[in-house]
């Protein structure tokens, strides 16, 4: 998984407020499907399977990510983000799965807020440990650190999001990554008091010489299910050779 930026504000902000605003712990799971040539002349399929524990105060959210990733690609290939911009092996089809990257992330809320304006600011920072298996191609081995800034503009029904972020990423030997800028804008609407449909448009440079920007158009739709339970359905569709051609993704949160 890419680790879209959007979605995990969106999961934050229309499905998991109670638990922001009162406190407490909370998981989410789900499973994630990507497939894309990425360039090449074969397709390569990740899926995708992350579970999140996370714990909120009053202004501050902490969350840990364990994951599991199943990838199959040509042999040589190695994930640098999974769902995103692989470095393409050039031997057999094979299929590699095991423990991805551990992520560790905290937000800290309404750095800044203004009531007449209904606009909020919230600062995120996130480090990916090298935690994947990079004999298996699963990762790159090496730790990456990502700070990010999401601008939050509330409707009565409508909320539109803006995000910029930094990706800084280790050093894994053998080939060269770049630390990379990183964006995204979309919205959501409240179709009902349980139920929420959004988009977005996420922008990455590539971490890759002469590769193509990562562009990615996404929706979702999200429904509470009773007061404990929400799951959200999304699909996504690349616009470059660093995005998978398409994926889908279904994700559960207990509060």
């Amino acid at each position: 998984m890419l680790i879209r930026t959007a979605f995990a504000l969106a999961l934050a902000l229309a499905c998991a407020g109670v638990a922001a605003q009162d406190g407490g712990i909370s998981w989410t799971t789900g499973i994630e499907y990507s497939s894309g040539d990425y360039g090449g002349s074969d397709d390569i399929e990740d899926i995708y399977v992350p579970v999140t524990a996370r714990i909120d105060f009053e202004r501050l959210s902490m969350e840990l990510t364990v994951p599991y990733l199943s990838v199959r690609a040509p042999s040589g290939t190695t994930v640098t983000d999974p769902g995103s911009e692989p470095v393409t092996g050039t031997g057999d089809m094979t299929t590699e799965s095991g423990l991805g990257d551990i992520i560790a992330g905290a937000t800290l809320y309404d750095v800044f807020y203004s009531a007449d304006l209904n606009l909020a600011l919230d600062l995120t920072g996130k480090i990916k440990f090298g935690t994947a298996d990079e004999e298996k191609g699963l990762g790159t081995g090496e730790q990456d650190y990502t700070v990010r800034a999401d601008l939050i503009k509330f409707y009565d029904r409508v909320m539109l999001l803006a995000s910029l972020g930094y990706k800084f990423r280790g050093e894994p030997k053998g080939y060269e990554i770049d630390d990379v800028m990183l964006g995204s804008v979309g919205g959501v609407y409240a179709l009902s008091d349980r139920t929420r449909l959004g988009f977005y448009y996420d922008y990455r440079e590539s971490a890759l010489a002469d590769s193509d920007a990562l562009a990615e158009f996404s929706g979702f739709m999200s429904r509470r299910l009773g007061e404990k339970l929400q799951i959200q359905f999304y699909a996504f569709s690349g616009f470059s050779n660093s995005s998978p051609d398409w994926g889908t993704g279904l994700l559960f949160q207990v509060l």
